[in-house]
């Protein structure tokens, strides 16, 4: 087991990062403004050392701290990110959030860190929406910032454990999540969740039938008496 030092230093470092990181994001408005480059630049360097502690933390098993960290900064991390401010630059700290973000939805999403149902509803609900939207506009356009090549990998890997997430949540939450994909599924192609829709109307299919079965079966052992 883990000295207890060691793991309150590594804990301290993960929240110092956070910290670090969102400090950067409420001084980015000023910054960007006296030079983008070198905004830009500053929350690249942030984000490069929280992608290496969430990489560390798995080898030590610590990734719950760094998966509990990020979700708690998530909106805060996205309603700056995602104004309007930015909606032409920044492409390079969109796709590194989308790479950072893989690793906490890999985690949760193969079990690797265990968050309550609401919680990891919660973290998919809100990075969904914010993935689609911006592999999309990094796929739309080759000119400039925006030719950033992301490795396919990542891509599949984020796709992936979305699916595996999808999965294991409450059947209504899969519901709510599958039903707002179905809605921009000709305006988002990715992440396709195809798989996830297949199972979750079998598993629907089934669960209706057991009902229907058990009912069925309910009435028959329990049968009216006339009078």
């Amino acid at each position: 087991m883990m000295d207890e030092d060691v793991r309150s230093v590594v804990q301290e470092g993960i929240t110092k990062l956070l910290s670090g990181l969102r400090t950067g994001l409420d001084l980015l408005a000023t910054e960007f403004d006296q030079s983008p480059d070198q905004a830009e630049k500053g929350i690249l360097c942030s984000l490069a050392d929280i992608d290496w502690v969430a990489n560390l933390s798995t080898k030590i098993e610590m990734t719950h701290a760094f998966v509990s960290g990020w979700s708690e900064m998530s909106g805060h991390i996205l309603s700056v990110v995602q104004d309007s401010k930015y909606s032409s630059g920044l492409w390079a700290v969109k796709a590194k959030l989308i790479e950072v973000t893989g690793k906490a939805l890999d985690a949760v999403g193969y079990g690797t860190v265990v968050l309550p149902a609401p919680s990891r509803f919660h973290l998919l609900k809100t990075w969904l929406p914010y993935i689609q939207t911006t592999k999309r506009s990094l796929d739309g356009n080759s000119k400039g910032e925006m030719s950033l090549q992301m490795d396919s990998d990542m891509w599949q890997n984020v796709e992936s454990a979305i699916v595996s997430m999808v999965l294991a949540l409450p059947s209504d939450d899969q519901a709510d999540i599958l039903s707002e994909w179905m809605k921009n599924a000709e305006q988002f192609r990715y992440p396709d969740l195809t798989e996830a829709f297949e199972v979750w109307c079998y598993r629907s299919k089934t669960a209706k039938r057991r009902l229907v079965g058990g009912l069925n079966g309910s009435s028959s052992s329990n049968p009216t008496v006339s009078s």
